[in-house]
C-alpha cells in the first residue's frame, strides 16, 4: 500500500555520545548539593495547581518533597484520598478555590477566580517558593527576600496554544465564558511571570513556549522517571504498545487507523472519552484495555515490539519507560518526544500527526529493527533518572 509518507528529519535532540554514567552525580556530590540547598533554604512553600490525582507532574511534587522533606504544599484543591501518602505527610493548605460548590470535581470551572485566590497566599516567613505551572501557580506573591522559582510543566495550554481546541470542543456558554474572561487571564499569566526570579522547563518544546508566552529565559530540568522499576524481558512479541489516556489530543485515532490498514497486532492501554468510540473503530487485531495494574504494564513495555507514541507533548514519560525497558519508539517528531528519544539509537520518528505518516514509520521501523540494541535504549533511559533532576535541580537552586 501507498502512503504519503513524510519522515521528520533525523536530528539529534542532544548529545547522545554523553554516556548516562558521565552525567550522574555520585552519592557523596548529591549528599553535599542537598546538603547546601537545607542549609541555604529553611522554610519552603511549594505551590500546586490541584492535588486530585497522581500522574507526571504529582510524581514530581513528590520528587521535590524529597528534596525538601519540611516544605509545605499550597495548592487550590486538595482531595487526601486521590494522592499518595508521601503528599499526605505534609501540611497541606488550600485556598478558597476548594470552598466553593462542586470545586472536588470542577474545580477548573473556577480558572477565572485562582489569580485572586493565589495573590491572597500569605508566604511571609518563606525563604524558598517553589511553584508547578501547568495550572496556575506561579503569580503567587513571595516575600522580597525569598527566591521564587517555577518549574514549568507548560504555561496554560488551554489559554494558548491549544485554545482553539478546547473552544471548539466546549458547549455555547463555555465558549462565552472563555470569551469574556480568557483574555484577562493570559494578561495576567504574562505580567505574573516577572514575579518568578528563575524559570525551569521540563523539555525544550516547554522552554520554547515559555520565551514565546512569557518572554523569559528558562533552564531544562527534565522530570524525574522511575528507571529502575523497568528491566527487559527475555521474551519479545510481534504486538506493538500504545500508552496513554484516551483523550483527543493524545491522537488514538491515527493508531487505530493505521494498524487497521496494515493489520499488525497492537495493545491500547488508556481510558478517557474516547475509549468506547475507539473500540468500536478498532480491528480485530487491535486489543484496547483501560488500565493495567503495574507489574502488567512493566511486562507489556518490555515484551512489546515497540512503543508507538502518537502524542505531542510537553515531555513524555512513556518513551521513557519503553526505553528503561528495552525497547524502541516510534514517536511523532514534534514536542518532548525531541528530547527523550534518539532517532537510529532509541527509535524513530514520524513527521504527521496522521495515520498515513504513522504508517510509513511503521514500515520504515521494521526496516531499522535489526540494527535496534537494547542495551543501548536502557543506558539512554538512565539519563532520565531520579538523581540527575535532583542535581539539574539543586544547582539551578543554588546558582540564582
Amino acid at each position: 500500500m501507498e502512503t504519503s509518507l513524510t519522515l521528520a528529519p533525523r536530528r539529534e535532540p542532544l548529545d547522545f555520545r554523553q554516556s548516562a554514567l558521565a552525567m550522574q552525580a555520585s552519592d557523596a556530590e548529591l549528599r553535599d548539593l542537598r546538603r547546601a540547598v537545607a542549609g541555604r533554604f529553611r522554610r519552603v512553600a511549594i505551590i500546586y495547581h490541584w492535588l486530585v490525582q497522581m500522574r507526571g507532574g504529582e510524581r514530581v511534587l513528590e520528587r521535590m518533597l524529597d528534596l525538601f522533606p519540611g516544605a509545605d504544599i499550597f495548592t487550590h484543591v486538595y482531595r487526601p484520598e486521590k494522592v499518595s501518602a508521601k503528599i499526605r505527610l505534609h501540611k497541606v493548605r488550600t485556598t478558597f478555590i476548594n470552598r466553593l460548590p462542586g470545586a472536588a470535581t470542577h474545580y477548573q470551572k473556577y480558572l477565572p477566580l485562582m489569580p485572586r485566590a493565589l495573590e491572597e497566599l500569605d508566604l511571609r516567613g518563606y525563604d524558598l517558593v517553589l511553584s508547578n505551572e501547568t495550572g496556575p501557580t506561579k503569580g503567587v506573591i513571595a516575600a522580597p527576600d525569598a527566591l521564587h522559582a517555577c518549574y514549568t510543566h507548560s504555561p496554560m495550554r488551554y489559554l494558548w496554544d491549544h485554545y482553539p481546541d478546547y473552544r471548539a470542543s466546549a458547549g455555547r456558554l463555555s465558549q462565552l465564558a472563555m470569551s469574556a474572561t480568557f483574555p484577562a487571564l493570559r494578561r495576567w499569566d504574562v505580567t505574573s511571570a516577572a514575579r518568578v526570579d528563575r524559570f525551569m522547563a521540563n523539555s525544550r518544546f516547554v522552554q520554547k513556549r515559555i520565551e514565546k508566552y512569557w518572554r523569559r529565559s528558562s533552564d531544562v530540568v527534565h522530570p524525574p522517571v522511575a528507571v529502575d522499576d523497568f528491566a527487559p524481558s527475555g521474551t519479545v512479541e510481534e504486538r506493538y504498545l500504545w500508552v496513554s489516556q484516551m483523550t483527543r489530543y493524545k491522537r488514538p485515532d491515527i493508531a487505530v487507523d493505521a494498524f487497521n490498514r496494515t493489520g499488525r497486532p497492537l495493545l491500547m492501554v488508556g481510558d478517557g472519552d474516547l475509549f468506547e468510540e475507539m473500540s468500536r473503530r478498532a480491528g480485530p487485531n487491535i486489543t484496547l484495555v483501560r488500565r493495567m495494574d503495574f507489574p502488567a504494564l512493566c511486562r507489556a513495555y518490555a515484551q512489546a515490539k515497540a512503543l508507538i507514541f502518537t502524542a505531542e507533548e510537553d515531555f513524555g514519560i512513556v518513551p521513557v519507560e519503553a526505553m528503561a525497558s528495552g525497547r524502541p519508539v516510534l514517536a511523532l517528531g514534534k514536542g518532548g518526544a525531541l528530547d527523550t528519544v534518539a532517532p537510529d539509537v532509541t527509535g524513530l520518528f514520524f513527521a504527521e500527526q496522521s495515520a498515513n505518516s504513522l504508517e510509513g514509520g511503521l514500515a520504515e521501523l521494521e526496516r531499522w529493527l535489526p540494527h535496534f540494541d537494547p542495551a543501548a535504549a536502557i543506558a539512554h533511559a538512565r539519563k532520565f533518572a531520579p538523581e540527575i533532576f535532583d542535581r539539574r535541580f539543586c544547582e539551578i537552586i543554588l546558582d540564582v
